[in-house]
């Protein structure tokens, strides 16, 4: 039996990257998703290609890091579905730079989408959750919100905010039988590592393999990060809350990302 079977579940960052997988792999599950991306032709096209195999999916395009879009957004999956019982904020960008080199409108910039629509897409959710009975919010945090690292500043401290924000919300929603978890990836194979590498001015193939020094010799893939989400979000983390689940090819552990 698909272990999602029945369930609702709005995804922000659906379009690529770790959110995409997150939403195929929920799909194959058994659960409609919303797929909500400020690329909304990404998200359609995700979209359709769950459809035409069987699943249930919405796209939805959102800035969500505004609190109306959030709003519509978690209103739409409701209505269409009518309930809501799982949250996935993998909405993400990186700014790979020193607090020096690093303007105040990127800063904004990355707390607004790595922090604060956690923040936004939660408080709509949460509502709809507790009236259905409870829910689970897997937030996507970061290796670099657990130990920090280079010329990436606002990154890590957006990373780490979201492994606190976590932590609270678990806290304050455990009554509520909504379970809060954050999945931190090591470099998983996705467009914005990629894009790091030109942000950093150095040759794709030598950021690649820099990336991959760690204990299994290698990147992480979209999917990996997936199937860690959907361990959070389902019955088989029943009494798993709080939690920071790391999955970096033993990055953290040998003094890496």
């Amino acid at each position: 039996m698909r272990v999602l079977a029945g369930k609702v579940a709005l995804i922000s960052g659906a379009a690529s990257g770790i959110g995409r997988a997150i939403a195929m792999l929920f799909s194959a599950e058994g659960a409609a998703v919303a797929m909500v991306d400020r690329d909304g032709a990404g998200a359609e096209a995700l979209a359709r290609s769950v459809e035409q195999s069987g699943g249930r999916a919405l796209a939805l395009r959102a800035d969500v890091t505004r609190a109306a879009d959030c709003a519509a957004a978690v209103r739409a999956a409701a209505a269409s579905w009518g309930r809501l019982d799982i949250l996935v904020n993998s909405a993400g960008i990186i700014r790979r730079a020193t607090v020096l080199e690093t303007s105040e409108t990127e800063w904004d910039q990355v707390m607004a989408v790595n922090l604060k629509s956690i923040f936004l897409l939660s408080k709509q959710s949460i509502p709809v959750m507790v009236a259905g009975g409870g829910g689970s919010i897997v937030n996507v945090a970061s290796g670099w919100g657990l130990a920090g690292g280079p010329r990436a500043a606002a990154y890590c401290a957006s990373k780490g905010a979201v492994v606190q924000l976590t932590k609270a919300m678990a806290i304050d929603h455990g009554p509520d039988r909504i379970r809060v978890n954050c999945v931190c990836p090591g470099d998983t194979d996705t467009p914005m590592l990629r894009a790091e590498a030109a942000q950093l001015g150095e040759p794709i193939e030598r950021f690649l393999g820099a990336a991959a020094e760690r204990p299994l010799r290698r990147i992480g893939r979209p999917e990996e990060i997936a199937r860690a989400a959907l361990f959070l979000a389902s019955d088989a983390a029943s009494f798993v809350t709080g939690a920071a689940l790391v999955v970096d090819g033993g990055g953290l552990c040998s003094g890496g990302g």
